[in-house]
């Protein structure tokens, strides 16, 4: 195994010289630094992972707090958590999973246990009890979501409040005057979950804009759920001709309601929907939808825990903008 002396004897500098030039810990030339980099990468030298912690007092460790409460949809979440670990091991970084619900109690657990560096927080609620710790702890940390109040926080996510009324004026320009939101699961709206919130305020919001007739529904994620909804839906509003669905499990069971109840999509009514572009491409009927970047979210959340750990100023809001992808369930609006 190669070791740092061999760096150093290759290289043509001392051993401590080597450790400085990973450490950081003092100043060196940029011909030496040069130097030894090309004898690292020409010799193989990997940094053993605990004399690197010792060295820059960092356990080399981010925590993932992503909570798997009732009506988190775990498919999604878990692409997030994938995204975020293959980011972090590019930055030789491993990741603690925090998968329970932990309230301040547990956050200054982990943060004053020193087995991590730093924190990545999932399923942010607008007004979200862990917040003041947050800004309070000594290890840097990023939400993926946005509070209510994000001062003095780092924050990154889609902007789901631009995806629900992009899907809004998707449905308008078509014509459409009749539309409905199929949202998450009522207990997602009963703890404020960010993004479940801001989908409802663009939906709301760019309906009226337009004079659209709308109605929104919250939906369990099981297939019966859907088909109440549905049923819900066209007693209420008997002239709907669009829906926007932000709940990824009943995509396909929605479909199979309305056409149970006489209605084919995109003839009768179109669909669109906020969900992974892999959900939307599977369906029998392909759906329109804006996808959820999660892949390109987690390992921006990463880059942004990285610079904060190097002490480089980082933006306090990252937004990221919605993208629809027309497929075949919306079309113009019936003539009848």
């Amino acid at each position: 195994m190669v070791k740092i002396t061999d760096v150093a004897r290759h290289a043509g500098v001392s051993p401590s010289t080597v450790s400085y030039a990973l450490s950081g810990k003092r100043p060196i030339s940029e011909e030496t630094r040069r130097r030894i980099e090309a004898s690292i990468r020409e010799l193989g030298y990997r940094p053993h992972a605990g004399a690197r912690a010792l060295a820059s007092s960092r356990s080399n460790v981010l925590a993932l707090v992503i909570p798997l409460r009732t009506g988190i949809h775990v498919p999604v979440a878990m692409q997030f958590a994938v995204s975020v670990v293959t980011s972090a091991r590019q930055h030789d970084h491993d990741v603690l999973l925090l998968t329970q619900e932990e309230g301040d109690d547990g956050l200054r657990r982990v943060a004053d246990s020193a087995l991590v560096d730093a924190l990545i927080v999932m399923d942010v609620q607008l007004r979200d009890s862990r917040l003041t710790l947050l800004r309070a702890l000594d290890r840097p940390s990023v939400l993926i979501g946005f509070p209510a109040e994000s001062e003095g926080l780092t924050c990154i996510d889609l902007d789901f409040e631009a995806a629900g009324r992009a899907c809004v004026e998707h449905l308008a320009l078509l014509g459409h005057r009749c539309v409905g939101l199929v949202g998450s699961p009522p207990e997602v709206y009963a703890r404020e979950t960010g993004f479940a919130q801001r989908v409802v305020q663009g939906f709301t919001a760019t309906a009226q804009q337009h004079g659209l007739t709308s109605s929104f529904h919250p939906c369990e994620a099981t297939p019966a759920a859907a088909r109440q909804v549905a049923a819900q839906l066209l007693r209420e509003q008997p002239a709907l001709t669009g829906v926007v669905v932000h709940n990824e499990p009943v995509v396909e069971p929605l479909i199979e309601a309305f056409e149970q109840l006489g209605l084919r999509v995109p003839r009768d009514l179109s669909i669109t929907a906020i969900c992974p572009d892999e959900v939307a491409e599977q369906i029998r009927i392909p759906v329109t939808s804006i996808a959820i970047p999660s892949a390109e979210i987690g390992a921006r959340a990463v880059e942004l825990l990285m610079q904060k750990l190097d002490r480089v100023a980082v933006p306090n809001a990252t937004l990221l903008a919605p993208r629809l992808t027309a497929r075949a369930s919306s079309a113009p609006r019936p003539a009848h």
